[in-house]
């Protein structure tokens, strides 16, 4: 949903809120620290170690209690709107996240602990799977898997959007291009993520009581109560339900830092509610493409191991 507002929003110009950026910033750092937990467990468990699993799923199931507060679903949430955002956070809950931004960073340390001197874990992991950077630019990768070959590339800083440029955070890269370097990458992401999510909690504060939504009719419904007493607004609440925004001709590409690598939306509008084109640049799709290349010289066992470090969505690559 981000992305695609974010594709209409360039096309019309719009210029949303500072607190819905802030929202959305919130929101999205939120969504990588789950993706990367998901991977972290998963790919423990495919490697034959199940505490970090129990670990990674409690965790993310703090965030989901917070996303569920927030949206009133766990996973399949639906926040972002054009101009927008479905809804402001509750009253308390930056208490809650605050809570997690001060004790999440002990459970990464307690998987340090657990891993990254682990021999087990160094010798499945360590020269397996390994792509060099220039590999790594031709099969066009992009997220942990680009960064952990070398390429320091995050669109968060070299295309910024939702003023993540007026953010403070390091971009991990890797050396060697291998697993060991996928999972470093992934692990200090978290750390860097959640470094975001309190410098946004301090803004948020600053912002409280601002709007989170645009005050353009084309884009955004009048309140219920306006939309039932106002003649226009009901129109404009009319032609939105039953006709869609409609931005203007022309096209647009809006690609967002995803958890997997950039996420892209390329729009091509005629003037009406349907685009012409619509193109989704999933990268799982594109970063599963280098797996023939990291199985070369490998040994059957280190196949799993290679797989999950790409840490695909199948729903992307099984379209």
């Amino acid at each position: 949903m981000l992305f695609r507002s974010l594709a209409v929003e360039k096309l019309m110009g719009l210029e949303i809120t500072e607190r819905c950026q802030v929202l959305r910033v919130i929101a999205c750092e939120m969504s990588r620290i789950i993706s990367h937990l998901v991977w972290l467990g998963t790919t423990g468990i495919d490697l034959g170690a199940f505490t970090p699993f129990l670990w990674s799923f409690q965790e993310r199931e703090r965030i989901y209690n917070l996303q569920e507060a927030w949206t009133g679903a766990r996973l399949t949430t639906s926040l972002t709107r054009v101009g927008g955002m479905m809804a402001d956070i509750p009253d308390g809950w930056e208490a809650g996240l605050r809570e997690f931004c001060r004790t999440f960073p002990r459970t990464l340390d307690e998987v340090h602990t657990m891993f990254t001197r682990n021999a087990i874990w160094i010798g499945r992991t360590q020269g397996v799977g390994v792509m060099n950077r220039a590999d790594a630019i031709n099969h066009s990768l992009s997220g942990p898997m680009l960064r952990a070959s070398g390429v320091d590339y995050d669109v968060r800083k070299d295309r910024p959007y939702l003023g993540y440029e007026t953010y403070t955070f390091d971009v991990p890269v890797g050396e060697h291009g291998d697993i060991y370097d996928r999972y470093l990458v992934r692990m200090e992401e978290m750390s860097q993520a959640t470094r975001i999510l309190e410098q946004a909690l301090v803004r948020l504060e600053a912002l409280r009581g601002a709007p989170i939504n645009v005050s353009d009719p084309r884009v955004i419904l009048p309140p219920k109560s306006l939309a039932m007493s106002d003649m226009e607004a009901m129109i404009y609440h009319f032609k939105q339900v039953m006709e869609g925004v409609k931005p203007p001709a022309g096209e647009a590409y809006m690609g967002i830092e995803n958890p997997k690598g950039e996420l892209g939306y390329y729009f091509v509008s005629d003037g009406t509610a349907k685009p012409v084109r619509w193109r989704i640049r999933p990268p799982a799709f594109l970063n599963l493409s280098a797996l023939p290349r990291l199985c070369e010289g490998a040994i059957l066992s280190d196949v799993i191991a290679i797989n999950a470090s790409i840490d695909i969505v199948m729903g992307e690559v099984d379209r």
